[in-house]
């Protein structure tokens, strides 16, 4: 077979396809996993007809959110090869559908044209409630300030305004890209994966606010879920219970998740200190984040 572009896909959300009529069909035999089930598809079906009929039969073990290849079991290799983008089925043969081994460690390397900042929550109500909330509302500022001196696109959200207010006076919104509210916990939402969508190359989210066990925890997994790297500021998060915040930073450390501090992120985002903007963020961090008792608490 000669050299092509594999197909690498992201699965579409729609349902499966029917077995197609006797006449002018060809049997494919589906693999996936442990499984193997034949069918018959149209001749000269494509892998786009290969795709809809592997969800067909084994839509209810697939996670969509990942990408995957098909491989065509090749009988002059004794092997799967992976299928060109050309490919159309002439005669009988075997497919399968392998996923994308997603990296179980990162790197935690963050770069302005890869992160986007996200900001959770920090609204009026919960300024007695959460503690050391003046600590993370200064810190939190700063990590803005940043985004808008490196231009990384920033989301805010606001559970339930109505009830629990908006963003508190001192976290400075110019510039931001979405507002948004909420009643779900996590932050995403189907406006912010539209956005997120829309943004070539992101690969990082830098993820600050309250509640750390809460709307934090269920953010990010969520996040990671979709295979995006994920950076929780630590001095910019808190909850109402320092237990609740210092367990639920622990579990998000095991599953992968990257627990750092804001001066590590605005330092790791411009890298040299010959950086054209390496200037005004050094004027950031002159004074350092405070110092308060989530930090011993981690």
């Amino acid at each position: 077979m000669a050299a092509a572009e594999p197909a690498v896909l992201a699965l579409p959300n729609s349902g499966g396809v029917g077995a197609g009529a006797p006449s002018g069909t060809v049997p494919v035999l589906f693999c996936f996993s442990v499984f193997a089930r034949p069918l018959s598809v149209p001749h000269g079906a494509g892998y786009e007809l290969l795709i809809q009929k592997f969800l067909s039969l084994y839509g209810d073990q697939i996670d969509r959110h990942r990408k995957f290849v098909v491989q065509l079991f090749a009988e002059e290799w004794g092997q799967y090869v992976d299928l060109p983008k050309s490919f159309a089925v002439s005669e009988r043969c075997k497919v399968r559908l392998v996923p994308l081994q997603i990296q179980l460690t990162t790197l935690g390397n963050l770069t302005p044209s890869s992160t986007v900042f996200f900001c959770c929550d920090m609204q009026e109500r919960f300024r007695p409630a959460i503690k050391y909330f003046g600590d993370i509302i200064s810190v939190g500022q700063r990590l803005l300030q940043e985004a808008r001196i490196l231009g990384i696109p920033v989301t805010v959200t606001e559970q339930y305004p109505k009830g629990l207010g908006s963003t508190v006076q001192e976290i400075d919104l110019t510039g931001v890209k979405l507002v948004l509210p909420k009643t779900k916990f996590s932050m995403v939402l189907p406006e912010v994966e539209a956005a997120l969508a829309e943004i070539p190359g992101v690969r990082s989210v830098v993820l600050f606010g309250v509640e750390t066990h809460v709307c934090i925890q269920q953010t990010a997994l969520e996040l990671v879920g979709r295979g995006v790297e994920v950076h929780i500021v630590a001095d910019a998060t808190s909850s109402r219970s320092m237990m609740d915040r210092m367990f639920a930073l622990e579990r998000l450390a095991r599953t992968g998740i990257i627990v750092t501090t804001s001066e590590a992120v605005l330092l790791q985002l411009v890298a040299d200190k010959d950086y054209p903007k390496f200037k005004e963020i050094q004027n950031l961090i002159k004074a350092s984040a405070p110092v308060s008792g989530l930090l011993s608490k981690v």
